[in-house]
């Protein structure tokens, strides 16, 4: 567990920022880009915590993470049975932390429908870890591929999303729906959750495919979308096996020289759009 930071007023302690990575549709590279932007923030100092609020707990298991290190998990945070503080868990990445997820957040959509601020578990939990605990520069949720109470939570919580969308024919229909889940939660619940951007990946720069799909994007979207690609990469798909980021498995690969740049982009946009000091 990471050791307690110091406690500091509320009126003084720096908000993270709270980006969702979200997309209804599965294998769009959701987890992948949680665990290799966090990464890559974390090694340029940001220091970052990653959510897995994902049932299948990928992101927790391609951090190295073990299933039975996972003794208090997102479920608990989210349906009240611990703070979120004794929840994080030290990846072996200097400054990146995370929130490991069980088959125990599958039962978490249906019994939070009666619970009072079902809606709010997660941004509440956030609230009152951010009033006395200044350590982290970004929070990360990795969200489950499905638009349900889980997503809806992470939105809620969110400043922003981040959006991973795959270069294939189905792309744009798929975004049209999840754009239209952002405008829903931002005019009944949150109402300052914006689009931090679109990041296209698993380009193929040898399919004619790709190059269409993302240029169908960038002309519906202009500069929501990222400059940075994410490459078809072999051994971004390897390293999870190895409970390793890219990054760490093979800082070299195109794959992680993307996400290093992913990430100055998005630290380029964050400080261009909010230059003061972070906000709850």
């Amino acid at each position: 567990m990471l050791p307690a930071s110091e406690s500091i007023p509320a009126k003084e302690a720096r908000r993270p920022r709270v980006l969702v990575i979200a997309n209804q549709k599965g294998g769009v590279g959701k987890t992948t880009t949680a665990i290799n932007l966090g990464t890559a923030l974390a090694a340029v100092g940001e220091t970052t915590l990653i959510i897995d609020l994902d049932p299948q707990g990928n992101a927790s298991t391609g951090l190295g993470i073990p299933r039975t290190d996972r003794k208090i998990t997102s479920y608990d945070v989210l349906m009240g049975g611990a703070p979120l503080a004794s929840a994080i868990v030290q990846t072996r990445i200097p400054g990146l932390a995370v929130v490991p997820a069980t088959q125990d957040l599958s039962g978490a959509e249906l019994e939070l429908v009666s619970e009072t601020r079902r809606n709010f578990r997660l941004r509440d939990a956030l609230n009152t870890f951010a009033d006395s605990d200044s350590r982290f520069s970004y929070v990360l949720i990795d969200c489950p591929p499905a638009l349900g109470l889980l997503t809806v939570n992470a939105m809620a919580a969110a400043h922003a999303a981040v959006v991973p969308l795959q270069c294939e024919f189905f792309a744009l229909e798929g975004l049209s729906q999840l754009l239209k889940t952002i405008e829903r939660v931002r005019a009944n619940l949150n109402p300052d959750l914006e689009i931090q951007g679109v990041v296209l990946t698993m380009f193929d720069k040898r399919n004619k495919l790709s190059d269409e799909v993302a240029s169908d994007v960038r002309a519906h979207l202009g500069d929501k979308v990222y400059q940075t690609v994410i490459p078809r990469n072999v051994r971004i798909c390897e390293a999870p096996s190895h409970g390793l980021p890219a990054l760490v498995y093979d800082l070299r690969c195109p794959g992680s020289q993307a996400y290093i740049k992913l990430a100055g982009e998005l630290i380029q946009r964050e400080r261009t759009r909010h230059p003061g000091p972070l906000a709850a």
